[in-house]
């Protein structure tokens, strides 16, 4: 694969997955087209390239650049492959554990747009009406014209809250505080909104954590309950937990993860961002789990288990709209994205990051492909792919 190409495709998988600033216009809504009426894709026949992931995995470690460890589990019915590399913990030497957890960042969303999807396949939601007549004191009339669907695609217009900044240092110095997913939705909506709703898509957690917010008022219990009742007792997804408002470790064996900092003498240390406090990103992005874990909610997700067969179209259909930062067309689904990989072949899943993990799960719409992988990125927030991550995408679609 030439250099090219492998940017083309990096810039398709992180393409919405940044929250930039706005530097492109709203473009006239186009109708979506869901998944069913677009051209079948062909199943993938051939096992996974196991030489092919090997390789993308190979040599991770403290010495290693861009990360330290890597998770990675490729199934589906063409065949399967596990693999792992790198250490959990550079203090201590001790080797990538392969049940351990980490912080699964964005996959967060993909777990609230099933809850959202079940409850609308409940009649307890209509996707189409306006989100303030469910939270008519936490949404103001200004935005009086969002719905739940534009929550899920993005498509709502609802600006991003305030925080400690995007450079590491600034969220570093805060990465203990405490957040209230009210006081964050009443930021965002004090200002004006972005574009017109549903004539454009945005990619910025506000959206997300409004729909946390939904689902408590709906079912009358915790965001944390709601999914935990509705997803990880029924799969038995015993590794997979949400730390809360409060709680700052990952429980169990986990990876550390690294961020790389420069030091003022020109050399870098990696610092241990194991810690943090997630409560920022709650129903958007604060998730920990394990590949198995993850690997079993895909498949569950995709074959229909989790979410009726019509709601679930929504997950696999792209609003026509343009990308609100960019100005291309949109590629973000209720919980989801499309990717197109060279030889034609789509993909569908969510990626994830927060400091010192970078995250994804996905795969084929016919489930011939899945994967999940867990990669210790030392630089998991920046603006382009991790290149262990991008070699471990091609090696897992490779024939």
């Amino acid at each position: 694969m030439n250099a090219k190409t492998r940017t083309l495709i990096a810039a398709a998988l992180v393409l919405g997955f940044a929250a930039g600033p706005a530097v492109a216009h709203a473009a006239p809504a186009q109708a979506p087209v869901p998944a069913s009426a677009q051209k079948p894709q062909p199943l993938i026949s051939t096992p996974p390239n196991a030489t092919a992931l090997e390789k993308a995995i190979a040599g991770l470690g403290a010495q290693h650049k861009e990360a330290t460890a890597a998770l990675v589990r490729v199934g589906g019915t063409s065949g399967s492959w596990r693999g792992s590399s790198g250490v959990a913990d550079i203090r201590t030497g001790r080797g990538a554990i392969e049940e351990g957890r980490f912080r699964a960042g964005s996959v967060t969303k993909t777990f609230t747009s099933a809850v959202v999807l079940q409850l609308a396949a409940e009649g307890r939601l209509d996707l189409d009406r306006p989100v303030r007549r469910y939270l008519p004191g936490t949404v103001p009339e200004a935005y009086g014209t969002v719905t739940v669907r534009q929550l899920l695609t993005y498509t709502s217009g609802i600006p991003a809250a305030d925080g400690p900044g995007d450079s590491f240092e600034a969220q570093w110095e805060h990465r203990f505080d405490v957040t209230d997913p009210h006081d964050q939705i009443a930021a965002a909506v004090a200002k004006n909104p972005e574009f017109v709703p549903g004539t454009a898509q945005h990619y910025l957690n506000i959206n997300y954590t409004v729909l946390g917010v939904l689902i408590e008022k709906v079912t009358g219990t915790t965001y944390e309950k709601a999914v935990g009742a509705r997803i990880l007792k029924p799969l038995g997804l015993r590794d997979t937990s949400f730390p809360g408002r409060l709680q700052t470790r990952i429980p169990g064996p986990h990876h550390h993860g690294y961020q790389a900092v420069a030091r003022e003498d020109g050399s870098t240390e990696l610092r241990d961002v194991t810690e943090w406090n997630s409560s920022d990103r709650w129903a958007a992005g604060d998730i920990i789990s394990t590949t198995a874990d993850l690997e079993r909610f895909t498949v569950a997700l995709f074959s229909g288990r989790l979410v009726p067969k019509a709601q679930l179209e929504e997950m696999f259909t792209v609003p026509g709209v343009k990308d609100f930062v960019t100005g291309k067309a949109a590629t973000l689904t209720a919980g989801m994205a499309r990717i197109t990989l060279p030889d034609g072949t789509v993909a569908w899943g969510k990626t994830g990051s927060r400091h010192g993990y970078n995250t994804a799960i996905g795969g084929t719409r016919d489930l011939s492909r899945t994967l999940v992988y867990s990669v210790n990125s030392t630089d998991a927030k920046g603006q382009d792919m991790n290149p262990v991550a991008l070699d471990i995408v091609m090696a897992a679609f490779s024939e």
